[in-house]
């Protein structure tokens, strides 16, 4: 693995499966802001500091495992699969997301997100079951 892939595997690992916090600062430069997760709002560090136990309070066991990782120059992009039980009731999660960063030496300095918060959402019973099939329907959840 190159240097890139094993920052964002050790990113994966240390912010989120081992859930600490304090890592962020190491992976992050302090003017970064990660686009994508919320739309049309960019997130620095501090605000991952919000958002990552706002998320672990979802769901417990999770597992984030890359699956794919490509590089073209300081850009990787990777594919990652979570595995998690929701917290209120442990049922199994299992959705997918890509994330496009560039480095300037050991350190995302951006970051572009794409995160099935749908299917997360309807696999914690806060969307109906087969809501983007309804979606594509025209149906609404009313």
């Amino acid at each position: 693995m190159s240097q890139k892939q094993d920052l964002l595997t050790e990113w994966f690992e240390e912010v989120w499966n081992k859930q600490n916090l304090d890592a962020i600062d190491r992976f992050f430069e302090p003017d970064t802001e990660a686009n994508g997760i919320l739309p049309d709002m960019a997130m620095g560090s501090g605000d991952y500091r919000d958002f990552v136990p706002l998320m672990l309070e979802l769901v417990e066991d999770i597992d984030i495992q890359i699956k794919l990782m490509t590089e073209n120059g300081p850009w990787l992009q990777a594919l990652y699969h979570v595995k998690a039980r929701a917290s209120h009731n442990g049922a199994p999660i299992d959705v997918m997301g890509q994330v496009c960063v560039r480095f300037e030496g050991s350190l995302m300095v951006e970051t572009y997100n794409c995160f099935d918060f749908f299917g997360l959402f309807e696999q914690l019973g806060q969307l109906p079951e087969q809501s983007l099939a309804l979606c594509l329907t025209g149906q609404s959840f009313q």
